[in-house]
């Protein structure tokens, strides 16, 4: 198992930009209890960093991914709807009380990371993520699967792979001319809205989250391809939030990629197959 030294880059990874986003928030009048929740997930998610060990059997890993696949099929079930810009059906949150956890973004960093430790399984189970994003739609997921299978390309090699990354930018492109909706103020147009404020604002944002993608792309305590898959998964969340309404990880409020991040970052060691 890593030593407490070797974890310290996942958990600058999370924190930085966490805890600017949280100072961001706080000095810019959003509700207060932006702020505190995402300080508040973000313990937890360090404190299982700190202690958390990966599914080690064929058995447990398979029963891990069962689960996360439930979990991100349940909005489709239980979750609330809204209704897209376009007119479009959205379903991508399981609630729970007052908070509507987006299960895509706690989903996916986990996903991701089984299928970068599984050759064989790698292409179905991000086609599987893939799809179930389709269904909802949601294209901050696809897009962050499809980073993912091009991190694990670019790592493995291997021909399915990179299939899957192609069928996944198509897909999601077809998820963001229909699942797009209203922008809400500190979650989605984070960089717009910061930017807007002060130029020092938005850089430290910026600054922030390229420190947390550098890490975990280079200095995160796991394999080259598990690094890759996490790394291309935030920088696929990134990117949709730059482009259009989608919420921005990390440094915008919102606890389900805090602790998505977390709970992969706590999967340590995980065998190869």
């Amino acid at each position: 198992m890593p030593s407490m030294r070797e974890r310290l880059p996942a958990l600058a990874a999370m924190a930085v930009p966490t805890l600017a986003g949280a100072a961001w928030m706080a000095a810019s009048g959003a509700p207060a209890h932006y702020a505190t929740t995402n300080l508040a997930v973000l313990a937890g998610a360090c404190g299982w960093m700190l202690v958390g060990r990966g599914p080690h059997t064929a058995l447990s890993r398979h029963m891990l991914l069962a689960t996360l696949l439930v979990i991100m099929l349940s909005p489709l079930a239980v979750g609330p709807e809204m209704t897209s810009v376009t007119g479009d059906r959205v379903v991508r949150w399981f609630p729970m009380g007052a908070i509507n956890l987006h299960v895509g973004m706690f989903v996916v960093p986990s996903l991701v990371l089984l299928a970068a430790r599984n050759r064989l399984l790698a292409a179905p189970i991000l086609l599987a993520g893939l799809f179930i994003a389709l269904l909802q739609p949601d294209a901050g997921s696809g897009f962050a699967l499809t980073f993912a299978a091009i991190g694990i390309h670019h790592v493995t090699k291997d021909w399915k792979v990179g299939v899957t990354a192609i069928v996944g930018f198509v897909a999601s492109v077809m998820m963001s001319l229909v699942g797009e909706l209203p922008p809400q103020p500190f979650v989605e147009r984070v960089f717009i809205d910061s930017f807007s404020q002060s130029l020092f604002v938005g850089l430290a944002l910026a600054l922030s989250l390229a420190a947390g993608f550098a890490l975990l792309t280079f200095a995160a305590p796991m394999s080259r391809e598990s690094r890759f898959a996490l790394a291309g998964a935030l920088f696929g969340f990134v990117a949709i939030a730059m482009m259009s309404h989608y919420p921005m990880p990390l440094i915008g409020y919102g606890a389900a990629p805090i602790a998505g991040f977390g709970l992969a970052l706590g999967l340590h060691r995980i065998p190869q197959r």
